[in-house]
């Protein structure tokens, strides 16, 4: 299933995309994809539906980040050795692990904030998984078992607010808008090996990333694992798993995102998101 969440800002409803394109309405069957909503019992339940007898929703609504009230929005740095090989950096013996404010996530083609005072607004393609059950000290096993589905993340980054600053990335990696999920959460059935799927990000029309999940250096299942030693995860929880080579950091000279640029972000099976970057007020 392709669920998705469609409608104003703090208003979305949640629907699935049927295989004609088309958005249904499941409204009457659940309040909203969220934790509640992502566990094995209630995702099999939504999977039994016939998808054909579901309201269809007319127009072209605005489509809302794919999992509502997310509780963490942990993230994954520098998990892509040819990416860590263009950032001139060992690859890591462990994952390198951040969190993202809750409230930097905005819908797949929402418009992207620049912040006051940013110089170095940068763009990062993600693979993000979503957890469909409680887990803690999981092994690689139960780690796989407990992921619901995944989405595109686009893990924009103010890298002068990031690197140069408090010591911290969290002042560069979790403003608003800097983490649009979706446009979908599919479900995990639907994704035949998530250690290989084919990865772009262009902007203003332009390919600047260009990659696939098989260079990642700790795959999804052995994220979840390492994480639910540190922390324990809920339903609903979002974790982002770290990009390809191509970001604007990583170009020479850097390459930054300015106010009215434009980027297209895809991975296979996962939709697109289609984003402009905008001023902040």
């Amino acid at each position: 299933m392709k669920l998705l969440r469609y409608g104003l800002l703090g208003q979305e409803k949640p629907g699935l995309m049927d295989d004609d394109g088309n958005i249904r309405d499941l409204s009457a069957h659940i309040d909203d994809v969220n934790g509640a909503t992502v566990s094995e019992q209630s995702l099999a339940k939504l999977g039994g539906l016939n998808i054909s007898e579901l309201p269809v929703v007319d127009g072209d609504p605005r489509i809302g980040a794919c999992v509502g009230n997310v509780g963490k929005f942990v993230c994954i740095g520098l998990n892509f050795a040819d990416h860590a090989k263009e950032a001139g950096l060992a690859p890591p013996s462990e994952p390198v692990v951040f969190m993202k404010n809750t409230s930097a996530i905005c819908g797949p083609n929402d418009d992207i904030v620049k912040p006051r005072g940013s110089t170095k607004l940068d763009w990062e393609v993600e693979l993000a998984l979503v957890i469909g059950k409680n887990v803690s000290y999981a092994d690689e096993a139960e780690a796989a078992d407990a992921i619901a589905g995944y989405c595109i993340c686009n893990d924009v980054s103010e890298r002068e607010f990031q690197l140069e600053r408090s010591g911290q990335w969290d002042l560069g990696k979790g403003c608003d808008t800097f983490g649009p999920i979706g446009p979908w959460l599919v479900t995990k059935d639907e994704v035949a090996d998530d250690n290989n799927l084919a990865m772009k990000l262009e902007v203003n029309g332009t390919t600047r990333q260009n990659g696939n999940t098989n260079t990642m250096i700790f795959n999804p299942a052995f994220i979840v694992s390492f994480l639910s030693q540190y922390m324990s995860l809920q339903p609903g929880d979002v974790i982002s798993t770290g990009t390809p080579p191509g970001v604007g950091l990583g170009h020479k000279p850097p390459l930054y995102l300015k106010v009215g640029d434009t980027m297209s972000v895809t991975i296979d099976g996962l939709g697109v998101q289609n984003q402009t970057v905008i001023s902040a007020t």
